[in-house]
C-alpha cells in the first residue's frame, strides 16, 4: 500500500452557499481520482454585478498516488 500523496489546490465557487462550493470542487477532484482527505484553506466572497453574493474557497485536497 503507497504511503505516497499528491496534494493539490483547487477553488471552489457558489452562489448557494460555502458549503456548495466546497462540495461541488471536492467532489469534482474525486470524480477524477479518489480524494483522501481535503481541508478549506481560504474563504472568500464578492457581490456580482447582478448583486448576487458569490462564495469562493480554496481547498488543498490530497490524494494517494497508487491504489
Amino acid at each position: 500500500m503507497s504511503k505516497t500523496f499528491e496534494v493539490i489546490e483547487r477553488v471552489g465557487v457558489s452562489t448557494e452557499s460555502i458549503a456548495q462550493a466546497v462540495k461541488d470542487v471536492v467532489l469534482e477532484a474525486h470524480a477524477e481520482k479518489k480524494v483522501g482527505w481535503f481541508e478549506v484553506i481560504e474563504q472568500r466572497g464578492r457581490v456580482t454585478s447582478e448583486d448576487k453574493v458569490e462564495f469562493q474557497i480554496k481547498v488543498r485536497i490530497g490524494r494517494k498516488l497508487k491504489d
